[in-house]
């Protein structure tokens, strides 16, 4: 594959766990853990795939809406996965990276994450999180911190953004059938493809990704020009 048609940075929006859940006669809490199965599977399968960069959308500002019991079990998900997967991160060299607000959560998950981004530091791929996360919003500080410098241009933006670090976003995947972006990468993805599936994010899996990836790169890219 030409490697202008390999997607370098992969943005999913994880949709279905509770539908997942609902058609199984489950609680949404067991969706949710299925879901968090998925990102497991589909780190694990980064390897020769071209993918440097997986922005996932894990919690969104929005979110804080659903009941606290849901909300409750989303946070303990998210204990649960550092404490389980770090080591595997460290060993595998993937760097972790939290795009939000996430200094604004419980504070013993913001201790996990700090050390969690510290002992990932030196990792050459990265996984991006989306928590407590909106892009109104962060582009409406981005602004803010352009305008402070004394210049709001699209690159003074973009250097404010939570993603200034990351390559710019090939390809967004949605699960589930939904087609919409929900608050999210609203800036990034200027210039991306985007995918819809139907599948629910707990059945989504790494052939379903290699498909997508499949799908991008037969797509011509254009940016605007013929």
């Amino acid at each position: 594959m030409p490697e202008e048609n390999q997607a370098r940075h992969v943005a999913i929006i994880m949709d279905g766990n509770g539908r997942w859940a609902k058609r199984r006669g489950l609680p949404r809490a067991m969706g949710h853990k299925r879901g968090v199965e998925a990102v497991r599977k589909l780190v694990r399968s980064l390897e020769g795939t071209g993918i440097e960069c997986l922005t996932l959308y894990a919690f969104s500002t929005e979110n804080w809406k659903r009941p606290e019991e849901e909300v409750s079990d989303l946070m303990n998900l998210m204990r649960s996965f550092i404490r389980s997967d770090l080591e595997e991160f460290v060993a595998n060299g993937v760097r972790l990276k939290i795009v939000g607000d996430w200094r604004a959560l419980d504070p013993d998950i913001v201790a996990m994450l700090e050390d969690a981004l510290e002992r990932t530091a030196g990792g050459t791929r990265t996984v991006a999180v989306a928590l407590n996360y909106g892009a109104q919003q962060e582009i409406a500080a981005a602004a803010r911190a352009a305008a402070e410098e004394g210049e709001i241009t699209p690159e003074a933006i973009e250097r404010h953004l939570f993603t200034a670090d990351l390559p710019p976003v090939d390809l967004l995947i949605r699960t589930s059938g939904e087609v919409r972006l929900s608050n999210f990468l609203l800036w990034q993805m200027a210039y991306a493809e985007m995918i819809f599936v139907d599948t629910l994010w707990p059945d989504f899996g790494p052939e379903d990704l290699r498909k997508a990836l499949d799908v991008f790169a037969k797509r011509e890219r254009r940016y605007g020009g013929r």
